[in-house]
């Protein structure tokens, strides 16, 4: 029964990190079923930090869906969606800061409480999973390379748990975050560069041998002028 829930979990692993990396809201569907399976494969191998964060990521996939859906302003529309974008270096130390507590805490708790035998790595995972997934519900494109060391370590943590069918699904994750943040950083700077700053743009723009009021444009051309430096 475990190896079945086991290859359930990597089957839905896949599409999950499938729509991580095309950045689809429907990652945070997909997201409440693998956690509700790796609960009782995590539990059953005593990894019991992990146990515990797929609770969390149950509950963080619901806020993952909101922000993602209404990010900015509160609106279901496309100006309000949250966009890709890059960590805000402020947040560095906050996050540094909450991935060293969180660490001390769960080791110090497996330590006294269970019979993990391997309380620091799974303590390490799992705290760096709680900064990563909440990275992810903002769209920061670093959180791939936060997944990344996760997926290396989590891989290794795996092969000696014997959990093969797990292991080799974040092994590929590692592979795949790789990718992901490529591109994720493609798409960033695509974005920055058809950015229309609407405070300027002035009230006529010319194209071709003629004069047009912007209002006649369409988004596309705009974006158009916009890139060859016509705005």
């Amino acid at each position: 029964m475990d190896n079945y829930l086991e290859i359930a979990g990597t089957c839905v692993g896949l599409i999950y990190l499938w729509l991580e990396y095309k950045a689809s809201i429907y990652l945070w569907i997909v997201g409440i079923v693998m956690p509700a399976i790796y609960i009782f494969v995590y539990y059953e191998a005593g990894l019991y930090a992990d146990f515990a964060i797929n609770i969390y990521y149950l509950l963080a996939t619901a806020y993952g869906w909101l922000s993602w859906k209404y990010g900015r302003g509160g609106k279901e529309d496309a100006a309000s969606a949250l966009s890709i974008t890059h960590t805000p270096p402020r947040i560095y130390v906050p996050l540094c800061s909450v991935f060293v507590v969180t660490l001390v805490l769960i080791a110090w708790v497996l330590t006294e409480f269970t019979n993990s035998d391997v309380p620091w790595s799974d303590s390490f995972t799992t705290a760096l999973s709680i900064v990563g997934i909440w990275m992810l519900a903002r769209k920061y494109v670093e959180q791939w390379l936060v997944w990344i060391v996760v997926d290396v370590v989590c891989c290794g943590l795996y092969v000696y748990k014997e959990l093969y069918f797990t292991a080799g699904l974040y092994g590929l994750y590692a592979l795949i975050a790789i990718g992901g943040y490529k591109k994720w950083i493609r798409n960033d700077g695509r974005r920055e560069m058809r950015r229309v700053d609407w405070e300027f743009v002035p009230e006529a723009v010319v194209v071709g041998n003629g004069e047009f009021p912007v209002s006649a444009l369409s988004l596309r051309m705009l974006d158009t002028a916009s890139f060859y430096g016509m705005l």
